[in-house]
């Protein structure tokens, strides 16, 4: 999360007040209780990275206090450390903030004084929940029989969506805040995109459009602009490579043979890439056995392309999930060649390819795949 959001800051200058007043100043004071820790820690999040520039003990009674003097003229990103927990702030001149919490910080923090720091908080509270449901149906499938994964990977897919609508809905409703532009950025494990390559353009936009309203000297609008550049040249390729019959792909499986994907055409192809150390695509994994089985015998095929490092892994999920269908890995991770040739910027993310050779669809997963399938095998 962290990283996020200073690629959000790489390229911006943060506007800094040069008129030191009362006015200019930031308060930032509380109470943390329930944990060991003694120390709190500020962060401030800079255009050369995050470096802390302030530090308290707790007193007897938990409190802390913090002054930032002559703040910018527009919000600037600040992390509250306290057990190795990263508390974000948006702070804006003049605001005399409460941060307290019981407990884990991050988790029960509450958060006064501060319109922006206090819409992160309704952001980070429950995106963080359903990351840590999410890690623990993960835990909970590795050790379960194969009755069990099958409801453990409809309840990944049911918190995930869940996760992502709740997201979406955030960013939409709070559009003209930072705070959205920070949602905007924060990703699940393994992902690149918000939603979709096409579809992340049209919340780049609508948070850039609102932002420049609310905050027109925002440092943080050429980021944006420069992201939804590069989005819209994405967009170009892939409708570029649509329009042509698919890239080769050549990889080795766990036997150390090596299987090219145009040994399967004639077929309905799904290429799909994933990572087994990633650990996120075990639910769609458990899908995609129920439409393979469904539409083998019609002409379809999978041509699975493993993001991995590690042979070990890599073989040990192929073998513990029991997956059918043809797996290759070079073991470049998301360095590798193969997907570079598909231009791969998140995992899972697959492409199917028709009879005929044409890439027909790109990350169609679970009903969306097989309303798909259906059709083109009618």
């Amino acid at each position: 999360m962290k990283n996020l959001w200073l690629k959000i800051l790489a390229v911006a200058v943060v506007a800094t007040a040069v008129v030191g007043c009362q006015n200019n100043d930031v308060e930032i004071s509380g109470r943390f209780v329930g944990l060991n820790s003694k120390m709190v820690y500020l962060e401030e999040m800079a255009v050369t990275g995050h470096h802390i520039v302030d530090s308290i003990a707790l007193d007897n009674n938990g409190d802390y206090r913090f002054k930032i003097e002559n703040v910018g003229a527009t919000p600037s990103l600040y992390n509250v450390v306290y057990s190795s927990e990263r508390i974000p702030l948006l702070v804006s001149r003049g605001e005399n903030i409460e941060l307290s919490s019981m407990g884990s910080a991050l988790l029960n923090y509450t958060v006064r004084g501060s319109k922006e720091s206090e819409l992160l908080r309704k952001f980070n509270k429950e995106f963080i929940s359903g990351q840590l449901e999410l890690n623990k149906t993960i835990l909970n499938y590795h050790s379960a029989d194969e009755a069990t994964r099958k409801q453990l990977a409809q309840s990944y897919n049911t918190i995930y969506h869940d996760i992502k609508r709740k997201q979406i809905s955030f960013i939409i409703e709070n559009k003209e805040s930072l705070a959205s532009v920070y949602a905007l950025y924060q990703r699940l494990p393994g992902e690149q995109y918000l939603s979709s390559a096409d579809s992340d353009l049209i919340y780049y936009r609508t948070v850039a459009d609102a932002v420049t309203e609310n905050y027109p000297t925002s440092p943080f609008l050429l980021t944006l602009s420069n992201d939804i550049a590069r989005m819209e040249a994405r967009i170009s390729l892939m409708n570029s490579i649509e329009s042509r019959t698919y890239p080769e792909l050549k990889g080795v499986d766990m036997y150390g043979n090596e299987v090219a994907l145009s040994s399967l055409e004639g077929k309905v192809i799904l290429v799909d890439f994933w990572s087994a150390e990633l650990g996120n695509s075990n639910a769609f994994n458990a899908e995609l056995k129920e439409i393979y089985e469904e539409y083998k015998s019609k002409g379809f095929e999978v041509y699975q392309v493993s993001a991995d490092t590690s042979k070990a892994t890599w073989i040990t999920a192929v073998q513990e999930q029991r997956l059918p269908w043809v797996s290759v890995c070079d073991f470049g991770g998301e360095a590798s060649p193969m997907l570079r040739a598909y231009n791969v910027r998140k995992l899972p993310s697959n492409f199917l390819i028709d009879s005929k050779g044409e890439i027909v669809g790109k990350d169609l997963y679970s009903k969306a795949l097989e309303r798909k399938l259906a059709k083109i095998l009618k």
